[in-house]
């Protein structure tokens, strides 16, 4: 959430920065401004009726210590009208600030001056590719024909049990998913990331404090009967663990990592492109969530993106990185990197993960602070990425390490799942 102070003394810049999202923010920031200016004025208020109040009550113990009770109950009288007044004015505060937050709630993050203009993916910006694109043996196939044959993962039997978009992984299948799960844990735990285990379902403050709420409402599977949310990446448990946290700077970094499943409902997405693991509504992913001082947060985040290419590098992959344009930036990002696999049986590129910096903006809605070298408290900023959801990098080892004798295992994974073939059903 955008700080109001900051909207306030740079009205202008701020306008004009949203609209390189493709967003106008020109009525919603003169609403903001104008609660603020009524929640700022009938502050002042409050505080004056309250003083005074103050001050009668002190005058009325000594008045009454002199014997003087007509002028003592005469201002007793005063103090309770002022009492009146100032429950009003709490009131009238209250909602003005409500309706500030609300406001506050729908304009996006400003993005960092390196976003490129842009109004859809395919203005992204391209700005490193690595890695051979393998040439296939004639009759390759896509990872879901692949996971068919060789009875590695059953989508049919995930529509029986739940409905589309819920796998079950099978035999080689399920042991090469435990095994990038623990391979990517143990990179991110060398790197000095801590590593937590967090509940899968959060509360609504949780939703708001990260940012999911009210922006991706419908995109979340709510559980009604008990107003909890299934998360959709585990970045927003493990970033709500410090809200409402005072650090010290001393204690920053603060680096996390977690695995979780992540429950997203993707509506309205259909077609030949979310075909087989390419989209889903349950799937599972490895999190980096970095807190940082603001001074460190853009070096943190150009390493967190040196840390996934490194475990693409082991993975053997083709990847690309593409640094998000304004029009295709997440609610809450400044900037953000995305990380692509070349799926070469399916001739595409497929997301495997997103390194973004939120500055203050989750900051601001968790009241993340930590106290400066200086006394002061400040915002911190948080940072997260993927490291990374498996789906996308299943397809992609099944699609490009095929071959006739079957499927080859990155040598970077051999310790973790135990076998370096799947071999052919057919050989």
């Amino acid at each position: 959430m955008l700080q109001i102070s900051q909207i306030r003394e740079q009205q202008a810049d701020c306008i004009k920065a949203l609209a390189k999202r493709g967003f106008d923010a020109s009525q919603a920031i003169e609403r903001a401004l104008q609660l603020d200016e009524q929640r700022r004025a009938t502050q002042a208020q409050l505080d004056e009726t309250l003083a005074q109040s103050n001050t009668f009550s002190k005058e009325i113990g000594q008045l009454f210590q002199k014997g003087e009770h007509q002028k003592a109950n005469l201002l007793k009288e005063k103090t309770t009208q002022l009492k009146t007044k100032a429950k009003d004015l709490q009131e009238q505060l209250n909602a003005a600030s409500q309706s500030l937050q609300e406001v506050l709630w729908t304009i996006p993050n400003l993005p960092h001056e390196l976003v490129p203009d842009g109004s859809s993916d395919q203005d992204n910006e391209v700005v490193l590719q690595e890695g051979t694109i393998p040439e296939l043996h004639q009759g390759a196939l896509p990872h879901w024909e692949l996971a068919k044959n060789y009875d590695l993962i059953d989508f049919e039997l995930g529509v029986k049990i739940t409905g589309a978009g819920f796998p079950v992984y099978k035999g080689y299948g399920a042991r090469l998913q435990r095994a990038l799960i623990a391979y990517f844990l143990d990179k991110n735990t060398q790197a000095g990331y801590t590593e937590y285990q967090v509940p899968h379902l959060v509360n609504e403050s949780s939703g708001f404090g990260t940012g999911q709420l009210p922006d991706k409402e419908g995109q979340m599977y709510h559980v009604t009967g008990d107003n909890l949310y299934l998360i959709p990446t585990a970045e927003v448990p493990v970033t709500n663990l410090f809200r409402d946290v005072l650090l010290n700077h001393s204690e920053l970094p603060v680096c996390c990592t977690g695995y979780t499943p992540c429950f997203r409902r993707e509506a309205g997405s259909y077609g030949a492109h979310v075909r087989g693991l390419n989209r889903l509504h349950q799937f599972d992913k490895v999190e980096i969530v970095r807190i940082e001082h603001p001074e460190n947060s853009y070096a943190a985040l150009d390493g967190m993106v040196k840390h996934v290419q490194e475990i693409l590098k082991d993975l053997e992959l083709p990847y690309r990185i593409l640094r998000l344009c304004g029009g295709d930036l997440g609610f809450t990002s400044a900037l953000t990197y995305d990380f692509e696999v070349f799926s070469t049986a399916q001739d595409r590129w497929l997301e495997i993960s997103s390194v973004s910096n939120f500055e203050t903006f989750q900051a601001n809605r968790l009241k993340l602070r930590f106290k400066d070298t200086d006394g002061s408290n400040k915002l911190a900023h948080t940072l997260n990425g993927s490291a990374l959801a498996l789906p996308r990098v299943m397809a992609g080892i099944l699609e490009n390490c095929q071959t006739p004798e079957g499927i080859k295992i990155p040598k970077a994974l051999v310790p973790y799942c135990g076998f370096d073939l799947i071999p052919s059903p057919d050989a």
